[in-house]
């Protein structure tokens, strides 16, 4: 009992079944199809990092390693003279930015006499030649570009949770790399402690200028008091009697303590004015000073991270530079901001005790005059003593503080500092870059990566229909056969080319069980003369396909495509011929009125056919030509006529078509392409069923999809598509070649009809 036949719409269920979104195989097949691209392109970009290594200068790189110490920088600022400041989280920063500032670079340049050396500024040695004298301005612009020349070789790496940090020196002469490296980090140090040291020795300077005044004060005053002693013959007064000395007295002692406020006030405010501006804002700005370092260092490092991977041009790394500069302004802005007030309001504490000190010296000289209207000679010795004292008290507390300060100026003689080097920079033993490795490893990479990009690229941009799998999602029709493109492994295939292996591959393995087919053989009738070859194994399957597709009566065949040279003659010769074999009536009509092929393919004449029978020019049975296939008769097409379409639609054609249902089993008929003409519609509209043929990597999406509406609003069934010269992958083309030899291999003879049949 055969099996029930299964119905198209099963088949079309099955077509519409929604597949996944992502298919790794579809895309590995598409690197597999544009293979060569990609390994042509790997190595393009191979060779090109040999080249970029070769002709990449060497560079060498030095580097020395420093700790750095919290230690406060101004110690008169503060009252607490400690060198342990644990709560300024922006120190660290503020040292690796001083380390690549262009300050501390200049200072190297000058260091290392660079303004002198050709190599580095090669417009010295002309100057001196023609004796030109460069100017402060030119000195001064040379040497800032030798500091931004220094800068660009310079990097700056902290070592996380430690006070260490690495200073590295890039060059193209080790020697200098070296020494750079080692001239950073000394320079650094040094300027580490000028800086410390220069506001202390300005208090100093300031202090003793102050103490200096106070004593010729005093002496002026003793003197005072000794000339008065003489003049009024007075040794002592007891003031506690008279109330305009106590009241004198008191306003000295305020007018002193006043002056002294003053001198202190004074001080600070020459030391504000002396002090770095990042100190001194560090000091006022309550953390602020420090948050936005923090950002900004954030930000640096996270430049100086992805500058590793990004170029500088990238538009990322663009707008992150842009945003540590708007950065950088926004912090100096800050300071700057947070100096001007410091130095505002020291100003401003100084003009009010300078304010308080002339107010009650005004008030003194006026309670003096008082006293000496009443012409006491004690009052005027009591203030002169009084004044003698007060200063000598301010003096003595002056003294104090020049005293230390000048401990602490001293300590700048023993090059005390906070910095000290751990590791100095030795000469570097070899090259830092280029690496081969990188630059193989880089260039490896990139080329694959292009190479994938490109075949993905030509895949977007490729439009046409080229596997089954896009057939059935696009068209929404099965797939009935997949004809392979066995041009792939050394075959040719289509019209007038030859078909098979070639004969000197046949001699390649005498144990093959595929023998060579003569040149010139075409794959119209391959399954007549090649049966045993894996091309009518398809042929066969489009067979089986067909009459399993419908429950219907499945007689009359119609075969068409979308646009001419996509194998519809083949696909028509081809069936006709496997369904032939099964021992049944078969006839094939040439229907393609305007350009026939099918008298060439069976190599018969075309003087009487189609066009004759349907102009009745001709006897009925004199058109029906016997092929040299058994069981198949062809009707070739006839002279070309004029109209094509209207012979067609005649009623002479459905009359003589119903006839031929009578006398063959299987009629299949050849048509001209369905989008040029109207004549596949047509010849359709007579047919059981259409078989659409597609030629892949040919036929476009659009043309497809508009061939198969066409035919569907004709009101057509459509059985189906044969997909020709498919180009499938060569590894699963080759696995089915070696099943279809190995499981045949034994046989030495063609199949008959009869086995044929029974298959």
């Amino acid at each position: 009992m055969k099996n029930p036949p299964l119905s198209n719409p099963a088949i079309e269920l099955l077509a519409e079944e929604p597949e996944s979104e992502f298919n790794i195989a579809e895309y590995l097949g598409m690197l597999r199809r544009h293979w060569r691209l990609i390994a042509a392109l790997a190595l393009i970009s191979f060779a090109g990092s040999i080249v970029h290594y070769s002709i990449t200068p060497k560079e060498y790189m030095a580097q020395a390693m420093l700790q750095i110490e919290r230690r406060s920088t101004v110690p008169v600022l503060s009252e607490n003279n400690s060198w342990d400041n644990y709560w300024n989280i922006e120190f660290y920063p503020t040292q690796y930015e001083l380390l690549k500032s262009r300050g501390l670079a200049e200072r190297v340049a000058r260091n290392l006499d660079l303004a002198n050396d050709p190599d580095w500024n090669p417009g010295a040695a002309a100057n001196r030649a023609a004796g030109r004298k460069p100017t402060a301005a030119d000195d001064l612009a040379t040497l800032g570009g030798l500091a931004e020349s220094l800068r660009g070789g310079l990097t700056v790496e902290p070592i996380r949770n430690t006070s260490l940090v690495n200073i590295s020196y890039r060059s193209r002469n080790p020697d200098f790399a070296a020494r750079a490296a080692n001239a950073f980090t000394e320079a650094f140090i040094d300027m580490g402690i000028e800086d410390r040291y220069a506001s202390t020795g300005k208090a100093s300077s300031f202090l003793g200028s102050q103490i200096e005044t106070l004593k010729t004060e005093i002496q002026d005053k003793e003197n005072q008091l000794q000339a008065f002693s003489r003049r009024s013959d007075i040794v002592a007064v007891d003031p506690a009697s008279n109330d305009v000395l106590q009241r004198l007295e008191a306003l000295n002692g305020d007018f002193m303590t006043a002056k002294k406020t003053r001198i202190e006030k004074e001080a600070l405010y020459h030391e504000v004015t002396s002090s770095p501006k990042d100190t001194v804002a560090d000091s006022l700005s309550g953390g602020v000073v420090s948050g936005l370092r923090t950002d900004q260092l954030r930000l640096e490092r996270e430049y100086e991270t992805k500058l590793k991977t990004y170029k500088p041009d990238w538009p990322a790394m663009v707008a992150l530079k842009a945003e540590i500069d708007k950065g950088q302004q926004h912090l100096n802005t800050v300071i700057e901001e947070m100096a001007s007030k410091a130095k505002s309001n020291a100003l401003a504490e100084y003009q009010t005790a300078q304010r308080q000190e002339q107010s009650l010296a005004g008030e003194v000289a006026r309670i003096k005059g008082e006293a000496i209207n009443q012409s006491s000679a004690a009052v005027e010795y009591t203030n002169l003593k009084s004044e003698v004292e007060t200063r000598r008290q301010l003096m003595d507390e002056l003294l104090k503080k020049q005293s230390e300060t000048e401990v602490s100026a001293r300590l700048q003689g023993t090059r005390d500092s906070n910095i000290r080097i751990i590791d100095h920079a030795l000469v570097p033993g070899g090259p830092f870059r280029p690496s081969l490795r990188q630059d193989l490893t880089y260039g490896l990479v990139f080329g694959l990566l292009f190479g994938i990009g490109l075949a993905f690229l030509i895949e977007f941009l490729d439009r046409t229909i080229k596997t089954p799998e896009e057939i059935e999602r696009r068209l929404k029709l099965p797939t009935l056969a997949v004809v392979p493109d066995i041009t792939e492994s050394g075959r040719a295939y289509g019209y007038g080319y030859s078909y098979g292996r070639t004969e000197a591959r046949a001699k390649r393995k005498k144990t093959d069980a595929l023998p060579a087919v003569p040149t010139g053989e075409q794959i119209e009738l391959v399954p007549h003369e090649r049966p045993r070859t894996p091309i009518s194994e398809v042929y066969r399957s489009l067979r089986t396909a067909l009459l399993l597709s419908t429950a219907d009566e499945l007689k009359v065949i119609a075969v068409t495509s979308a646009t001419a040279g996509e194998g519809k003659t083949a696909t028509a010769s081809n069936l006709a011929v496997v369904l032939s074999q099964l021992g049944r009536r078969v006839l094939i009509v040439d229907a393609d009125l305007r350009k026939p092929r099918m008298h060439q393919v069976f190599r018969v004449s075309n003087r009487n056919g189609l066009v004759n029978q349907l102009t009745g020019a001709v006897d009925p049975d004199s058109v029906f030509v016997s092929t040299h296939v058994p069981n198949l008769w062809l009707v070739p097409s006839g002279p070309i006529p004029p109209n094509p379409s209207e012979l067609l639609s005649s009623d002479r054609m459905r009359e003589w078509l119903a006839a031929v249902r009578k006398r063959f089993d299987y009629v299949i008929i050849d048509t001209p392409p369905a989008l040029a003409v109207t004549d596949a519609t047509i010849a359709g509209a007579l047919a059981d069923g259409v078989v659409l043929t597609f030629r892949a990597g040919k036929v476009t999406r659009e043309d497809a999809k508009d061939c198969a509406e066409r035919l569907r609003l004709a009101g057509l069934k459509v059985l189906g598509v044969v997909l020709n010269r498919h180009r499938s992958e060569a590894a699963r083309y080759g696995r089915k070649m070696r099943y279809y030899e190995s499981y045949g291999s034994y046989e030495s003879e063609p199949l008959a009809v009869g086995d044929a049949v029974s298959r």
